[in-house]
């Protein structure tokens, strides 16, 4: 629906009936509680047409009986009645609900007709109606909590908006950010999405002053053109998303053809997705909402470079593993800095970074501000992570505890670096926790280093930044023959040359006289390989000839070839001939089209270990020589390209060039092709050769 006004008003009633209020449901009695102990200013009606009394208060026979405008109709009836109650309703102008009821496209064929009759009234009397099937939402920024489910205080408003699928869960996120007190913006729990999206929801999110971070629970991406839209809105707006995406991207049965589709054809795709779009991809609940939480409270990260305090030489070293893990550099400290520490901390020290000012924080409780202050001066840092939990209970002295909280905070706030503060694990931030926080102005804790580093990593790597420019403009590709079904290898491998890809010499034997004057032509060893009509995987009839060195070998393939063939019943029976390449890697390049995303590029190492090791990496198209460059440093095969194990170092911006082109040629193709595969792409040096490939149409 995406209208702005309309999600607005949804979100930020003036006045809410609870339509089927009643004493004996515990969603009523929730609902209705949540409303008052939330703190909502307005008026909360209840109907109820067999009880003149509910939850202590008045309750009016229908939505007409009740007095005044209603802004929000929270719908609990029975769900034969609830099109009923929208009917009576937008006679009323009562244009916005949230249905909690459930029974509707979640449970099968007569559900589905059940919502699509009220999502059609929906939308031709304008309502705006979140669910059915969902326990409502949370608007903790404007006190509106009009939610099924009880609500754990205290609650917290903060920088945080989350978006889930799944109603079952909502409770549980907003139990751990209260408990970890990070505080929530609006927290919507969709339900079916009937007619309020996901979509609809972040675009609000993205206009909401109260938010700065938006973390989503998704088990599918139901609009993706929209979705890409409001998440590129968001990182323009400079508010990161980030997304906890459960279940598989499929594609469609065909590009079964190629083996790029069992490469792609898993949440690969949404790898791609989320990296094209900036998304923050986690994987648990705990690092969807701690990172939403360094995010919303901090921002992002301006630089790799991670100077760290602890007081701890055991944190330390776990810091350290796990700053590897996230891509996150801890670079020596500048020798002023290490001159500067040398003088605050105790003889037994060692300076380095991570940095551990020892135990003697015990001796002196000022240590470990006053080496923050040091290292947050370090020119070669970008951000300072502090290790400090909240106290949990009153100290025998709360009034140097306040002090001493009151001093780091004071330099956290003046420090010229961003400062992250972590806990040591994820625990609970306790009452008392909190009342510290707020009364010294101390910033968020982090939970945990194993989540924190999680999330500083994340903060590194998102950037509001667009992309400047665009792709170059794609070619209309040549194509000589009739784009249908599946083109072998010398068809597709004529593609590829047509169309200015580098592809080895080859020859089509119509007999193994012709292919033997290949053979000499090109000189040995070479390569034979089985040509038929739609003939995908040459292998399964032990179609490839290896290291044929003469004649007669030659010969002998050939016949041997053509015979397997003919016993298959194939048709268009032939033999391709090539000079047989040595030395070098072997990688596989592919593109698919995926159902939701359009033209996925994978590249892998290729030939025999494409699906013995599934080393690949995907990117979406289009892709620019730097991103194929990306993708080719992600596989653990990279070290190949680098000259390992005496292999000759691959030219890799020769290599990305070809990648690129094949990419373009596979835009150009446009909506006819449904994968087009080049398995093994070789390359030598600066030698780069397309030696197989497959090409399936639409």
């Amino acid at each position: 629906m995406s209208d702005p006004d309309a999600m607005r008003a949804l979100f930020n009633p003036r006045s809410i009936a609870l339509v089927g209020a009643t004493d004996k449901s515990g969603w009523s009695v929730n609902t209705f509680n949540n409303l008052r102990a939330g703190g909502f200013p307005g008026p909360v009606h209840l109907v109820n047409p067999r009880a003149e009394v509910v939850h202590g208060q008045r309750a009016y026979p229908s939505l007409a009986a009740v007095p005044g405008p209603v802004d929000l109709a929270y719908v609990m009836v029975p769900t034969e009645a609830v099109l009923p109650v929208l009917r009576v309703g937008a006679k009323l102008g009562i244009r916005r609900y949230v249905v909690l009821t459930a029974g509707f496209a979640e449970t099968g064929a007569q559900g589905r007709e059940r919502e699509a009759e009220l999502a059609e009234f929906a939308r031709r009397d304008g309502l705006t109606v979140l669910g059915p099937n969902g326990n409502g939402y949370v608007n903790a920024s404007a006190h509106v909590t009009p939610y099924g489910l009880p609500i754990p205080g205290p609650l917290a408003a903060g920088p945080v908006g989350v978006v889930l699928q799944s109603g079952a869960l909502a409770s549980s996120i907003l139990a751990f950010a209260q408990a970890r007190d990070i505080g929530i913006s609006l927290l919507t729990s969709m339900g079916n999405e009937m007619a309020v999206s996901v979509t609809d929801v972040v675009e609000y999110l993205v206009d909401d002053p109260a938010t700065r971070a938006i973390a989503l629970f998704l088990e599918s991406v139901r609009h993706p053109a929209e979705f890409a839209r409001v998440v590129r809105r968001a990182t323009a707006a400079g508010k990161p998303v980030v997304a906890l995406k459960i279940g598989s991207s499929p594609l469609a049965s065909s590009t079964a053809q190629a083996h790029t589709g069992a490469l792609v054809g898993d949440d690969g795709v949404i790898d791609a997705v989320f990296r094209r779009l900036g998304v923050v991809r986690v994987r648990s609940l705990e690092d969807l909402i701690v990172t939403a939480g360094l995010l919303g409270e901090v921002g992002p990260l301006p630089g790799r470079r991670l100077g760290v305090v602890t007081p701890s030489g055991g944190a330390s070293e776990i810091i350290a593993d796990r700053a590897e893990d996230e891509g996150l550099a801890l670079p020596p400290f500048a020798p002023e800095t290490a001159a500067r520490l040398k003088e605050i901390l105790p003889e037994f020290a060692t300076v380095a970074n991570p940095l551990d000012v020892t135990g003697y924080v015990v001796v002196d409780r000022t240590l470990l501000g006053r080496a923050l202050e040091i290292v947050a001066d370090d020119p070669g840092i970008d951000t300072v992570m502090l290790l400090h939990d909240l106290p949990r209970v009153p100290p025998a002295d709360a009034t140097l505890m306040y002090a001493l909280f009151e001093a780091t905070a004071a330099r956290i706030r003046n420090s010229p670096r961003p400062v992250v503060v972590v806990g040591n694990v994820l625990t609970d931030v306790t009452e008392f926790g909190r009342t510290v926080r707020r009364r010294t102005d101390f910033p968020h804790v982090v939970g945990g280093i194993e989540h924190g580093m999680s999330a500083i990593g994340a903060a590194v790597r998102w950037s509001p930044a667009e992309p400047v420019g665009g792709p170059p403009a794609v070619a209309t590709p040549v194509i000589s023959g009739e784009p249908i079904g599946v083109w072998a290898e010398h068809r597709a491998a004529a593609l590829l040359a047509d169309n200015g890809v580098p592809v080895v010499p080859a020859e089509l034997a119509a007999d193994s006289g012709a292919a033997v004057q290949a053979a000499e032509k090109f000189g040995y060893p070479v390569v034979l390989k089985a040509v038929a009509d739609g003939l995908a995987h040459k292998s399964d009839l032990n179609g490839v000839r290896l290291d044929l060195s003469s004649a007669d070998e030659v010969r002998r393939a050939d016949r041997e070839v053509r015979a397997a063939l003919r016993a298959r019943g194939a048709t268009g029976i032939g033999t391709l001939v090539q000079p047989q390449r040595t030395g070098g890697v072997e990688l596989l390049v592919g593109v698919v089209r995926d159902p939701a995303w359009g033209l996925t590029l994978a590249v892998g190492l290729g030939g025999i270990w494409v699906e013995v090791l599934r080393d690949s990496a995907l990117r979406l198209l289009p892709v620019d020589r730097d991103e194929v460059r990306g993708a080719l440093a992600e596989l653990r095969g990279a070290p190949l390209l680098r000259g390992a194990r005496g292999v000759e170092p691959a030219d890799l911006d020769a290599l990305a060039d070809v990648i690129v082109g094949v990419g373009r040629l596979a835009e150009g193709l446009g909506d006819r092709l449904e994968s087009l595969e080049i398995n093994p792409l070789w390359v030598s040096g600066s030698r780069v050769e397309a030696l197989d490939a497959l090409v399936t149409w639409r």
